[in-house]
């Protein structure tokens, strides 16, 4: 499990590995004790759901977990993967930046 997490719900993350490689989405949840994020629209997968008093059934498609380490940051400036940076503002923040462009991630 990782000891510090730079990745929150919201931010903008590209896919590096798998048959999502390349794609943006952007966090929906985070999964702290598996080690896993959720991308909206991303690794989706097709489950045969039996209809049941509450909902109907069918196919339903949703998103599936991806492991931390196969997603990395979207540099605001032009959506490319970049790591992240920490950086103390001269009001005392503490703010995350983008190391390929330089651009603050934290609103």
């Amino acid at each position: 499990m990782l000891e510090t997490w730079r990745i929150r719900r919201g931010d903008r993350v590209v896919v590096t590995t798998g048959k999502d490689k390349g794609k943006i989405g952007e966090i929906s949840q985070v999964l702290r004790k598996d080690g896993k994020v959720i991308v909206k629209g991303v690794n989706m997968l097709t489950k045969h759901q039996r209809p049941t008093t509450a909902h109907a059934g069918g196919i339903v498609r949703r998103e599936a977990p991806i492991h931390v380490s196969n997603v990395m940051i979207a540099d605001p400036k032009n959506d490319q993967p970049t790591r992240i940076g920490m950086k103390i503002m001269e009001d005392g923040r503490k703010v995350r930046y983008a190391k390929r462009s330089g651009e603050i991630i934290d609103k």
